[in-house]
């Protein structure tokens, strides 16, 4: 059974891991040397994931910020040639944002980085934990709740 001091404590495991992870991720990026922030490295992988060219606006709605959150990173990762600015062909007043060679070169690094972020934090769990987790993780992710359950845990009558 749940008491509001074990989903209290759950919580609070939560947002230190989550921590943990930015950490982890931010040292990881640091160590590639690919000159971008962790943010910037989310615009570059939701830049990645579009057919065509995005506008800016495009970019808020789908990283979840501001427009102007989107600018100041498009302006820092312009800087350093990772993305530009193009007009739009069909409305001159509109600019969309695309990848340079050296913004896919980024991305590579990106990855990799992310990759040897991930050995490390998962590196204490076995396979079956890892097999586990994730599956937890897409609970948790997906948000709907267990069918005919009131509360998170309830179905399997046990706290976490």
């Amino acid at each position: 059974m749940n008491t509001p001091d074990s989903d209290g404590l759950l919580a609070e495991q939560l947002l230190r891991f989550t921590r943990r992870v930015h950490r982890i991720q931010k040292r990881h990026i640091e160590l590639a040397g690919l000159g971008v922030t962790p943010a910037q490295s989310r615009l570059l992988r939701t830049l990645s994931h579009w057919g065509s060219p995005p506008r800016m606006a495009d970019l808020a709605e789908r990283l979840e910020v501001v427009p102007r959150a989107v600018t100041t990173l498009v302006d820092g990762l312009e800087a350093n040639g990772k993305v530009r600015r193009v007009p739009d062909p069909t409305n001159r007043r509109v600019i969309r944002i695309e990848l340079t060679d050296d913004g896919r070169k980024a991305l590579r690094g990106l990855h990799t980085s992310r990759r040897s972020a991930a050995e490390e934090i998962l590196g204490p769990l076995t396979g079956e934990q890892r097999e586990v987790f994730g599956t937890l993780l897409d609970t948790l992710l997906d948000g709907s709740m267990p069918d005919g359950a009131s509360g998170a845990h309830e179905k399997h009558g046990h706290a976490c």
